[in-house]
C-alpha cells in the first residue's frame, strides 16, 4: 500500500477518495453469504456508532451501512446485542446524532452526559427544561426505579404531546432530558418506540466501572478514532463524527498533531488543511457497489460527500413534494470509488415488492456500463430484505437503461 509518487504532504483527490473507502470498509471485497457475528462487530467498531433514524420507509436506517460493507447480514443478530440486556454489546446515546455505540465507548460518551446534568449541555431545550422540572424528572426516575421499564406515553403526569420541540409532551421530553443526562437509556425499543430504564439496570455494571477520562483526554481520543475512521479528513470532519464542541475539538486537535497521532497532508481541490492518522492505510484502490443510507458516515457530512465525489446530496424527506428533484426517500450509490446516481426506493411489504419509483445517474456517468450492476445490487437488496419482486418504475435518467437490465 506505498504511495505514488507524490510529496509526503500532497494527495491526489483519487488517493483521498481511496484513503477514505478503505477507512470505511469499502474495501473492494466479495461479500459472503451471512457474515457471521464477529465481522459485524468489527465493523460496527471500525465505524464507531450506528446512526439511528426512524424513517422505516425502505428499512431503518441503522441497518443498511453494515449492509452496504458486509452483505447478507442476519439483522436479527445486530438486533439482539442492541435491545437484548442478556447479549447486549451497544447502548444508544447522542453521538453523532442519536445513535447505537459499542458498549466500550460509553467512558468517552460520558462527557455529554456530564455536561447536560449541569445544565450547559448540547441541547438547550433539554437543559432549561431540566433546571425548571427538578423535582418532576426526580419523580420520574423514582417511578421508574419502583415500577420498572417505561414508555413515553406512560410518564405519570406526562401530558399530551404539544407544538413545542418536535411535539413532545412533557413525559416525552423529560425522558430524552434524562436520557440526555445519561440517567437513563434505552433498553429495548418496542414497533422502534424507546423504552427507558435506568442506565445501571441495562449497561453492564463492568462498564459503567470504567474509569471516566478528563475532557481534554475524551476529546483528544474522540478525535483520533474519527480520524482513524474516515481516513482523510479536515478539522470540520473530524469534529463532526462525534459533534463535539468547537473549541475543544480544535485543542484535541492540535494536540494530536503535536504528538504525531495525525499528520497535515494537502488534498488536491480541497481549500481546507486535511489530517490522516499515523496508521492509515494507503490504498491503491477501494470501492464497492453499494446503496448508501442517507445516514451512511460516507456521506452523512454532505459537505464531505462534495469534497470527496462532486456528490451534491440533500435528503428531501422534508422538502414539499413539489420542490423535491428526485425523490421523498433518496439513496446513493456507490460503484467501485464513485457515487454514481441515486435512488427512491419503497419496500411494499403488502405485495412483497421494492420499488424503484425513481433512479437517477449522476451527469458525466454513462448508464449503460453501471446499469447491470446497480440491477444486482438492488435485487441483492431486495433479497436480503426478504422481498420477492423489484418493480422499477420509469422516472429518472438511468430508468429504462435498469429495465433492460
Amino acid at each position: 500500500m506505498a504511495r505514488r509518487g507524490l510529496s509526503s504532504n500532497a494527495l491526489s483527490l483519487q488517493e483521498a477518495r481511496s484513503i477514505a473507502l478503505y477507512a470505511q470498509g469499502f474495501r473492494n471485497q466479495q461479500r459472503e453469504k451471512r457474515p457471521n457475528w464477529t465481522k459485524i462487530a468489527r465493523t460496527v467498531d471500525d465505524l464507531n456508532l450506528l446512526q439511528i433514524d426512524s424513517v422505516n420507509v425502505l428499512v431503518r436506517s441503522h441497518y443498511l451501512p453494515l449492509y452496504a460493507r458486509l452483505g447478507d447480514y442476519d439483522r436479527t443478530a445486530l438486533d439482539k446485542r442492541c435491545f437484548e440486556n442478556k447479549h447486549r454489546q451497544f447502548f444508544e446515546c447522542w453521538a453523532h446524532e442519536a445513535s447505537l455505540v459499542p458498549l466500550a465507548l460509553h467512558p468517552l460518551m460520558r462527557w455529554r452526559m456530564e455536561r447536560a446534568k449541569r445544565g450547559d449541555g448540547i441541547y438547550g431545550h433539554m437543559d432549561r427544561f431540566g433546571k425548571e422540572n427538578r423535582s418532576f424528572l426526580k419523580a420520574i426516575l423514582a417511578h421508574i426505579e419502583k415500577s420498572g421499564p417505561i414508555r413515553s406515553s406512560e410518564v405519570p403526569g406526562g401530558g399530551k404531546s404539544q407544538g413545542s420541540w418536535w411535539g413532545w409532551s412533557k413525559g416525552k421530553l423529560a425522558l430524552e432530558t434524562l436520557f440526555d443526562q445519561g440517567l437513563v437509556t434505552a433498553s429495548t425499543r418496542q414497533g422502534f418506540e424507546r423504552i427507558y430504564d435506568l442506565s445501571e439496570r441495562v449497561i453492564p455494571s463492568e462498564v459503567l466501572s470504567l474509569e471516566t477520562p478528563s475532557e481534554a483526554d475524551g476529546f483528544r481520543k474522540l478525535i483520533e478514532k474519527s480520524a482513524i475512521a474516515l481516513g482523510i479528513s479536515t478539522a470540520t470532519d473530524l469534529r463532526d463524527y462525534f459533534r463535539l464542541p468547537i473549541a475543544e475539538a480544535r485543542k484535541a486537535l492540535t494536540e494530536n498533531l503535536e504528538s504525531g497521532v495525525l499528520h497535515e497532508v494537502e488534498v488536491e481541490g480541497w481549500k481546507q488543511k486535511a489530517y490522516l492518522h499515523r496508521d492509515s492505510k494507503w490504498p491503491k484502490a477501494a470501492g464497492a457497489t453499494a446503496l448508501l443510507s442517507p445516514f451512511d458516515p460516507l456521506v452523512w457530512n454532505r459537505d464531505r460527500a462534495e469534497r470527496l465525489f462532486n456528490f451534491h446530496y440533500r435528503i428531501e424527506l422534508y422538502t414539499p413534494e413539489v420542490k423535491r428533484k428526485f425523490g421523498y426517500y433518496v439513496l446513493p450509490m456507490l460503484h467501485e470509488n464513485e457515487l454514481i446516481g441515486r435512488f427512491c426506493l419503497k419496500s411494499d411489504r403488502s405485495t412483497s415488492t421494492l420499488n424503484v419509483n425513481a433512479s437517477y445517474h449522476e451527469l458525466g456517468i454513462e448508464p449503460r456500463p453501471i446499469a447491470d450492476a446497480v440491477h444486482n445490487e438492488l435485487q441483492k437488496i431486495a433479497t436480503w430484505l426478504g422481498l420477492e419482486k423489484l418493480n422499477i418504475n420509469n422516472k429518472g435518467n438511468l430508468a429504462k437503461w435498469l429495465r433492460k437490465s
